[in-house]
């Protein structure tokens, strides 16, 4: 199976307008585009042959996952489109052992591959110094917190890897692909005193707390090249060029600059397509992707 995604689309207070300007998405007020997505509820639908209309999870089975994947008990990943039009909340995401154990559910390691950033746009990422628990809280408390954490300024085609128990957010004015564990849990540290319709958004300073590296986080080389990273849960790879595959579990196509086949499937800049595992398949055409799959 090789078809074309359309994602769910998340329209969060801090979205920007690039994603409907520049990635092909249509509509307003677009924060997120997940790509790839087996969460229940915001689940990625088929665009093209047969089972077009159908959501991906009701077409595929385990073999479409591939052998790879059979250490998961559940569709291993999540990938995601995410436009920062405003500075994203300082947060944290918990590892799998506390995640199961306190919220019954996995954690989340998550990657970044940046697409475009404004001038002088860049992420927090880990702290610049070890604080103790206390110090933690206080900066909290005294909304310094941003203070305590390394600020990097970015550029497109760098990449950012961040595991579960890093504290970090998203600046304002960067655009970039997001590749992590199929979970939706997170810690939300500091969000800058931000309302949504229901008020002050809640933060979770305390499991936070008990989650986060309190350790100076010394922030790796960001220049990859065609193997961007991963983990147990993905694997993410660019290419500039057509190639052909034969993987062992499934595989998602991102394109990020040109335009692309997958099989017979077209893809523009900001499009997506999943291929089922052992299916053999060539991308053919001109400019960047991102290919997405488990080892």
């Amino acid at each position: 199976m090789i078809v074309k995604l359309s994602p769910p689309l998340k329209d969060y207070i801090w979205a920007g307008g690039n994603l409907a300007k520049y990635w092909n998405k249509r509509g307003c007020n677009i924060a997120e585009s997940w790509e790839l997505s087996f969460v229940e509820g915001s689940q990625s639908v088929v665009d093209s042959g047969e089972f077009c209309g159908k959501k991906l999870s009701e077409v595929t089975s385990r073999a479409d996952w591939g052998k790879n994947c059979d250490r998961f008990d559940r569709f291993p990943l999540l990938v995601k489109l995410i436009d920062a039009g405003s500075d994203l909340s300082v947060q944290v995401h918990p590892d799998d052992d506390y995640a199961l154990a306190h919220e019954g559910q996995f954690g989340k390691t998550e990657m970044w591959y940046i697409l475009d950033a404004a001038d002088g746009a860049g992420l927090y990422l880990g702290l610049n110094a070890t604080l103790t628990a206390e110090q933690f809280r206080q900066s909290v408390a005294e909304g310094s917190i941003t203070n305590r954490l390394n600020f990097l300024p970015v550029k497109a085609g760098e990449t950012y890897f961040v595991p579960a128990g890093t504290l970090h957010a998203i600046g304002k004015g960067v655009t970039l692909l997001e590749i992590q564990q199929n979970s939706t849990l997170t810690y939300r540290v500091y969000d800058y005193g931000r309302r949504d319709k229901d008020g002050l958004r809640p933060l979770h300073v305390e499991k936070a707390a008990a989650t986060a590296s309190l350790q100076k986080y010394v922030v790796p080389d960001a220049r990859r090249k065609s193997f961007l990273g991963g983990c147990k849960y993905f694997s993410a790879y660019r290419y500039r060029r057509g190639k052909r595959f034969l993987l062992h579990s499934f595989a998602s196509v991102t394109v990020t600059k040109g335009a692309f086949a997958v099989g017979d499937v077209p893809l523009e800049r900001g499009e997506t397509a999943f291929v089922s595992a052992e299916q053999p398949f060539c991308v053919k055409g001109s400019g960047e992707y991102v290919l997405v799959c488990v080892e």
